[in-house]
């Protein structure tokens, strides 16, 4: 078992292996020898050599250094998520619950290639985007600016919605989701990776216990529940099933969980275990919290045949649901777990998509190769544990842009071709990451080892695949 605990920095929490020596720790809470081997593994032969290494031998994995996988888990998991859950329950009951488990494995296949890529190569995501041709850049350029307009004004009013129902006599919807979104910013600008996990940590702590006490106080039917897990189809719940599997904490932020791991101060293959370990919890989490909005949404609507407004709006109508059936303190809790879920989002979003922007102008500025390791002296992810992203003006100016100018789309009807535009790109987003993932990860970009076996290959293209529908579903129902 590790020996100590996190040292609060971001860094790596406890020490190696007995047998692997002591090290020289360094002020970001990584060792020093551990900086010195990730220089080293940019390249497949390089990263051969820094395998046998003493600092590069592999950790124990322990619940002591779960992190990242919690955040990823918080900020993938949004309101609308939720509600499109509840919606599947209350329609087709425990049946769909076989779909909810499949989602699950396959958002541990996607996260573990993400973390795997950076823990294996030294690089991050977008430089080995930028490795497979310029379009990778030019996508994510246009996705990362439009999806960042429209989805500030989105998160800002979804963790708006629960507090104007807490306090309805107080300011209005727009007025609240100004504050979250300033507090958000605020928050985010002066903290670093380390407090941003632990406040990430409680929100999930919030939403976990809320959901669950919920889904206990409906009375879940266990025969019914295990009777799900049966694969079927009921007519008309294809897109349900789909979106199941699909949905639920399927966003950019899979991307940002490599960045998560970089900031945490795990930058080498030495890790590799800890953050497998990591990338379960955060999956397992997010399918409970399917299973409990299934269960809520299968024995409080289904059986009463009751409907809820589809988006964030239907978390306020299940509050009303439960106060007519438990009382005022069971539906005021439900709403502060509301909160929790979309303020998570919110600030989730905040940090690691800065963060990729961060990283993505630093690539762009130092130009630098289109395929083939990092130069030397130019590895991404020690500059991401370092903190220097997180102190960027890029990373503060994309803050900025998810703060302020989608303020004027709380106050204006969006724009019909921006709508147009930022479903496009978001329904392109996952089918683009699985994709590229199954590229660099079949490559000589990914040092031998590491490489994808069959059953990384198979979870990867039938994500791939799965995105793929959901992307063209997607794109018709855009009010062109």
């Amino acid at each position: 078992m590790a020996g100590t605990t996190d040292t609060g920095l971001g860094g790596g929490a406890g020490t190696e292996d007995p047998g692997a020596g002591s090290d020289r720790t360094t002020g970001s809470g990584r060792t020093a020898d551990d900086a010195a081997a990730t220089g080293d593994v940019t390249g497949a032969a390089t990263g051969a050599a820094a395998v046998a290494s003493p600092s590069s031998r592999p950790r124990k994995s322990s619940w002591t250094y779960i992190g990242p996988g919690i955040v990823v888990a918080a900020t993938g998991v949004g309101a609308g998520d939720l509600v499109a859950t509840l919606i599947a329950g209350s329609k087709f009951g425990y049946t769909l619950l076989w779909a909810a488990v499949i989602g699950c494995v396959v958002k541990i296949s996607l996260a573990e290639a993400t973390g795997r890529w950076h823990l294996a190569t030294g690089r991050t995501l977008f430089d080995g985007w930028r490795s497979l041709g310029r379009w990778t850049t030019v996508y994510f350029a246009i996705y990362v600016v439009v999806w960042g307009f429209v989805y500030g004004a989105t998160a800002m009013s979804a963790s708006a919605l629960p507090v104007v129902a807490l306090f309805p006599d107080g300011p209005g919807l727009k007025t609240w989701a100004v504050v979250t979104g300033v507090v958000g910013l605020v928050f985010v600008w002066f903290n670093r990776y380390a407090v941003f996990e632990k406040v990430m940590t409680a929100l999930i702590g919030v939403m976990f216990v809320v959901v669950m006490y919920v889904a206990i106080r409906v009375a879940p039917d266990l025969g019914g529940a295990f009777a799900g897990l049966l694969p079927v189809l009921p007519d008309g719940s294809l897109l349900y099933t789909l979106g199941l599997i699909g949905g639920v904490g399927g966003t950019i932020t899979m991307a940002a969980y490599g960045y998560w791991v970089n900031a945490k101060g795990w930058t080498n293959s030495s890790w590799m275990k800890v953050m497998r370990l990591d990338n379960r919890v955060a999956y397992v989490t997010t399918g409970l919290f399917v299973v409990a909005m299934l269960v809520i949404g299968a024995e409080l609507l289904h059986s009463s045949n009751i409907a809820l407004t589809s988006g964030d709006r239907g978390l306020v109508d299940l509050g009303g649901v439960l106060e007519d059936r438990f009382g005022p303190a069971t539906a005021k809790l439900f709403l502060v777990g509301f909160f929790a879920t979309s303020f998570s989002s919110l600030i989730g979003v905040w940090h690691g998509v800065s963060l990729m922007f961060a990283d993505f102008v630093d690539r762009i500025r130092r130009g630098g190769t289109d395929a083939g390791p990092a130069p030397d002296g130019d590895a991404g992810a020690e500059e991401v544990a370092s903190g220097a992203r997180e102190r960027s003006p890029a990373f503060r100016g994309y803050l900025l842009w998810l703060t302020f100018p989608p303020i004027a789309l709380l106050f204006l009807n969006e724009p019909f071709g921006l709508v147009v535009a930022y479903g496009v790109l978001g329904a392109f987003f996952m089918p683009f990451l699985a994709l590229t993932l199954i590229w660099l990860l079949n490559s000589s970009r990914t040092p031998a080892e590491w490489r994808n076996g069959l059953l990384s290959n198979v979870m990867l293209a039938a994500a791939g695949l799965l995105f793929v529908v959901l992307c063209v579903q997607q794109v018709r129902e855009i009010p062109w």
